[in-house]
C-alpha cells in the first residue's frame, strides 16, 4: 500500500497461541471465546505483523516478531507455526534483503515483538537479523528489559538485544521521536511504562500501530484488556483517548497479533466502535 510517498507491507511471521485467558484479563471466557474460539489448551491464534516502510533512501522494518531460536519445546508450549524465517518473507514480499534494512525499529522487547532482532549463525552464536541496520527502542524499554519485574520477567529474553548492544547497532531513544520524517515513535503507558506506538503521518493520510495497547480487533471495545498489562486502567485511559481520534480522523490502523485482519479502520457504532478490515483497493497514496 501508499502512504504518501512512503510504500508500505504488513509482513506476517508467524502465526502463535497464548492463553485467552491472559490474552483477554477480566472478561469472561464466554464472551471472548465467541470471537476467538480457544484450542483445547484454552490458547487463542494469533500472528505477528510487522511493518515494512520504504522511504526511498531507508528501508525500515517495525517490529521483528518472535524469532525462529526457540528449543522445540518452547515453539510447541507457544504453538509456531512456521512456514519461513522473517527475512524470507520480506524478501518475498517487497525484494529486499535482510542486508538492505537500514532500519530497525522495535515498539518493546518482549519476545513476541523482538525475537526477531537476532538468529543462530551456522555454528549456533547468536548474531543480528539485520547486520546493517540501525536498530532503535525507547532507552526506557532497554532499562525495563534489562531490570523487569517478576510479573513480566519472563517476556524478556537478552538474546533479542545484547547482541546488538555488543555490535554497536542498538540505539536507545527518547520518549517520543522521529525515525524519519513523518513517522514518529510515542510511549503509551498500559501494557507497562515504556511501550511505544507508532505513527505514519504522510500525504495527508495517517496510520497508527498499537502495538500491545490493542493488539487484536476484539480489544477495540473498552473494557477488553489483557491480563499481561501491568497498568490496566492506564491502557483503558489511552484507549479511550486513541479510539475515538482514530475513528473521528479515519486512520488506519495495525492490530499487532490479529491473525486476520490486522490492518482495518474504525467506526462508531451505537455500542463503541467496529473496525473495519482494509481492502488493497482502497487508494491511499
Amino acid at each position: 500500500m501508499q502512504i504518501g510517498d512512503y510504500s508500505v507491507t504488513v509482513i506476517q511471521d508467524a502465526e502463535f497461541r497464548l492463553d485467552g485467558g491472559a490474552m483477554f484479563g477480566v472478561v469472561p471466557r464466554q464472551l471472548w471465546s465467541q470471537i476467538c474460539p480457544p484450542d483445547d489448551e484454552n490458547r487463542i491464534r494469533m500472528n505477528m505483523n510487522c511493518v515494512f516502510i520504504d522511504t526511498g533512501t531507508e528501508k525500515i522494518l517495525i517490529e521483528t516478531g518472535i524469532g525462529d531460536k526457540w528449543p522445540q519445546k518452547h515453539a510447541s508450549r507457544y504453538g509456531i507455526e512456521r512456514v519461513r524465517s522473517l527475512a524470507e518473507t520480506i524478501k518475498t514480499e517487497t525484494g529486499v534483503a535482510a542486508e538492505e534494512i537500514t532500519i530497525v525499529v522495535n515498539t518493546h522487547l518482549h519476545f513476541d515483538h523482538a525475537g526477531g532482532n537476532t538468529k543462530l549463525d551456522d555454528t549456533g552464536n547468536v548474531v543480528p537479523s539485520f547486520p546493517n541496520a540501525r536498530y532503535f527502542v525507547a532507552q526506557a524499554e532497554l532499562d525495563h528489559a534489562e531490570h523487569p519485574t517478576e510479573r513480566d520477567r519472563a517476556s524478556y529474553l537478552p538474546e533479542n538485544w545484547r547482541p546488538l548492544i555488543e555490535s554497536g547497532q542498538l540505539e536507545g531513544r527518547d520518549e517520543t521521536y522521529a525515525v524519519v520524517p513523518g513517522l514518529t515513535m510515542q510511549t503509551i503507558a498500559g501494557h507497562n511504562r515504556s511501550m511505544q506506538c507508532w505513527q505514519l503521518d504522510r500525504g495527508g493520510k495517517t496510520m497508527f500501530g498499537f502495538a500491545d495497547l490493542v493488539p487484536l480487533r476484539a480489544h477495540v471495545r473498552f473494557p477488553w484488556i489483557m491480563g499481561y498489562d501491568l497498568y490496566p486502567v492506564e491502557t483503558l485511559e489511552a484507549k479511550k483517548r486513541l479510539i475515538p481520534q482514530a475513528a473521528k480522523e479515519g486512520w488506519l490502523c495495525l492490530f499487532y497479533h490479529d491473525a486476520d485482519e490486522p490492518v482495518c479502520r474504525l467506526v462508531e457504532a451505537d455500542k463503541g466502535f467496529t473496525p473495519v478490515p482494509y481492502r488493497e483497493e482502497e487508494t491511499l497514496s
